[in-house]
């Protein structure tokens, strides 16, 4: 399926769910033509009320990943990039499982050995409201390890950071997909 680099922005922006089994030979271009930034608009998996936006954003030290996210229960949720841009699937399972392009165990955003798309937990108040700034030093927005066009979902219980495959952090209960942001 050929896909333009405004159509690719335009569904990963209404939230239009997809995956490439292979990726398109344009994209190779795209990479070099990106303004720095992607977003993630996250919306609920079916029973949930949880949504929120994650941006993407480099500088000299990484990726600074910042995530707004409400409608959680309070406490800890595991939050990771996932390997395919689909969230077409209710309950968010068409994401598929972790983003790992290095072939990695599962682990914490600061460890050595983990999957690229191990982001840790988001941590929800008594409001349900979660707010994360980081810089990740792993994560890059082109190239090989490139999360454009890949998904983010958020997980019902926390993270233990050390449980094989995926840190035993339960159900999805959002999902949204990254795209170039302006």
């Amino acid at each position: 399926m050929k896909v333009s680099k405004i159509m690719f922005f335009c569904l990963c922006l209404s939230g239009t769910s997809f995956s490439f089994a292979q990726e398109p030979a344009h994209m190779e271009k795209m990479e070099t033509d990106i303004a720095g930034k992607a977003i993630c608009i996250l919306y609920p998996t079916t029973g949930n009320d949880v949504s929120g936006t994650v941006t993407f954003i480099a500088t000299h030290d990484g990726i600074r990943v910042v995530a707004d996210v409400r409608g959680l229960t309070p406490g800890k949720h595991g939050f990771h990039i996932h390997e395919f841009g689909d969230c077409s699937a209710s309950d968010g399972s068409s994401a598929g499982g972790h983003f790992n392009p290095g072939h990695m165990q599962h682990g914490a955003p600061q460890d050595p050995v983990r999957h690229e798309g191990d982001l840790g937990n988001l941590v929800a108040d008594k409001r349900g409201i979660a707010h994360l700034d980081y810089t990740d030093t792993r994560l890059t927005l082109s190239g090989p390890y490139g999360i454009i066009g890949y998904s983010v979902i958020v997980h019902a219980k926390e993270d233990d950071l050390k449980s094989q495959p995926t840190g035993n952090a339960g159900g999805r209960v959002a999902c949204g997909v990254i795209g170039v942001m302006k």
